[in-house]
């Protein structure tokens, strides 16, 4: 069997207590961001005519032609009549309703929006904090899960209320699984990280797809440093402590197999793209674990070279550099 032992000290880590030393430095902590979360489902539902759906577009012009991807001119009665039926579908306004139960005034997400994008703005200026919505989607009747731009993120709360949801994002289990409410900023995060992360179209290894998204999810644990990994890769608190434990073993198939400059798209797929599982190396293995592994191999190549900048990382599209410096050869365990 590949996975037999589960460390408690390894459980606990992975399900991410803070820990000590994890906040900001200081000259991070002092830089000039304000995180309000505007809550634009609540005067969606609570519109009682369609007069006030046109009042709701209005006074929100950049989330209707953003988010909702409102073309029309907001004034037009078919349109507007629309969106007041499924304001007042019952089904939706359900949702609403645990949606509030379930996020109440978000504190927990307004200061983590607030340190990430601390962080963010302190390695890159330019960077300007969005306006932050939050809207009940229907799943997706009006609007995806999370939208992000240079100037508004929406989040789509309904699909993050959780396992006691009366409806449900229709996707795989193990996809579905994602759909944590302690997982919607590092989501947000995640897709945030590719306005930084250069990458090389004409290296399409392996190795590099990896490297790419081990970036990514760096540059979401340096934003969001007190959260734990289960919750940035959205694997179980199970699954990191195995992977761990297991590390030796799963970066010796890759090595064994001759993988890490693979360009075959199928092979590829196979250890970056969405599966349950990855059954090449055990049943148990869960998907998407090439990614586990770059991430890593970025970790320690950070943790050699600590005079590289995020920015610097997220610049770095020499692999083979990152790589190599990073001297990544976890042991094997017997």
């Amino acid at each position: 069997m590949y996975y037999r032992y589960l460390f408690l000290t390894i459980l606990l880590l992975s399900f991410g207590c803070k820990d000590e030393g994890c906040e900001i430095p200081d000259e991070i902590a002092e830089v000039p961001v304000d995180v309000t979360i505007e809550r634009l489902e609540e005067p969606f539902f609570e519109a009682d005519s369609e007069q006030d759906i046109a009042l709701f577009l209005k006074e929100h012009p950049l989330f209707a032609t953003s988010y909702l991807q409102l073309r029309n001119d907001s004034s037009d009665a078919q349109l507007i009549s629309s969106l007041y039926e499924l304001s007042s579908n019952p089904s939706l306004d359900t949702l609403a309703q645990q949606a509030q139960k379930r996020f109440g005034d978000m504190e927990e997400e307004q200061q983590q929006l607030e340190t990430a994008f601390k962080v963010v703005k302190f390695h890159y200026p330019q960077f300007r904090v969005p306006e932050v919505k939050t809207f009940v989607t229907g799943l997706g009747s009006l609007g995806n899960d999370i939208y992000i731009s240079d100037s508004l993120l929406v989040f789509g709360i309904d699909y993050f209320i959780g396992a006691g949801a009366s409806y449900r994002p229709q996707v795989y289990e193990y996809i579905q699984n994602r759909y944590e409410r302690e997982k919607m900023v590092p989501a947000a995060m995640l897709l945030l990280s590719d306005r930084f992360n250069k990458t090389n179209p004409a290296d399409r290894t392996l190795l590099a797809e990896m490297l790419n998204i081990g970036k990514a999810y760096y540059f979401v644990q340096s934003a969001l440093p007190c959260t734990p990994d289960s919750a940035i890769i959205s694997y179980s608190a199970q699954q990191i402590a195995d992977v761990t434990h297991n590390e030796g073993r799963i970066w010796a198939h890759f090595i064994e197999e001759g993988l890490l400059y693979e360009k075959s798209p199928f092979v590829v797929n196979k250890y970056i793209g969405e599966r349950p599982n990855t059954p090449e190396i055990d049943a148990s293995a869960p998907g998407r674990i090439g990614a586990w592994v770059g991430w890593q191999i970025v970790r320690e190549y950070m943790a050699r070279n600590p005079e590289v900048t995020l920015p610097g990382l997220m610049a770095e599209t020499d692999y083979g550099k990152i790589f190599n410096e990073s001297r990544y050869k976890p042991e094997r365990r017997r």
